[in-house]
């Protein structure tokens, strides 16, 4: 993992943010900049409107409290950033790659579940549950898997991929489409047949 990614683990909050875009984490990362301002504004603006030991021991439990949140963001930053690599559970991926191949989609759907249970953002195992349910005439379910894939910054490098995905999805539509007017006709001509037969 390179160094660089620790650096969202110095502002808490942030790697949780940054990583995973949880939202439940800006809450620590709001916090803890108003702490850190209050902390500026009383210690170098204002230092006259509170105790000067006052603002010290507070600043000691700040630093305390930000050495813990910089601790604890290391210890999870490789579970936010690949968390079927830590997992307890074993990586099925491959298994789910197999069945895929096989055209086994009853045994590749659980596995490919199982694994997004995990890991929900994982690109290739969103694109492989795509298309199983593309397989399985649940093209709609796969239409709106690929647009939601398509909103996750982690999957700009399976741009072709989903692409390809895409135009599947479409393409099964478009055939869809074109299908539709030519059942209609055959139920026309098949009317019109008998009433013919019925007229004479």
């Amino acid at each position: 993992m390179p160094a660089r990614y620790y650096l969202t683990c110095l502002w808490p909050g942030l790697s949780e943010i940054w990583w995973r875009g949880r939202i439940s984490a800006l809450t620590t990362a709001v916090l803890f900049a108003l702490a850190l301002n209050t902390l500026l504004f009383l210690r170098f603006l204002y230092p006259d409107w509170l105790s000067s030991y006052l603002v010290r021991f507070a600043f000691w439990v700040g630093i305390a409290a930000w050495i813990f949140c910089v601790q604890k963001s290391v210890r999870e930053l490789p579970e936010l950033l690949a968390p079927r690599s830590v997992s307890e559970e074993p990586d099925r991926y491959s298994e789910a790659c197999a069945a895929f191949l096989r055209g086994d989609w009853k045994a590749a759907e659980p596995l490919l579940l199982g694994m997004l249970a995990i890991e929900p953002r994982d690109p290739p195992s969103l694109l492989l549950l795509s298309g199983v349910y593309r397989h399985t005439d649940r093209v709609e379910s796969a239409r709106l898997l690929i647009s939601e894939l398509q909103r996750l910054e982690i999957a700009d490098a399976w741009t072709l991929e989903i692409d390809a995905e895409v135009s599947r999805i479409e393409r099964y539509f478009a055939e869809k489409d074109a299908a539709a007017p030519s059942a209609d006709s055959g139920t026309e001509m098949a009317g019109r047949g008998a009433a013919d037969l019925t007229a004479a």
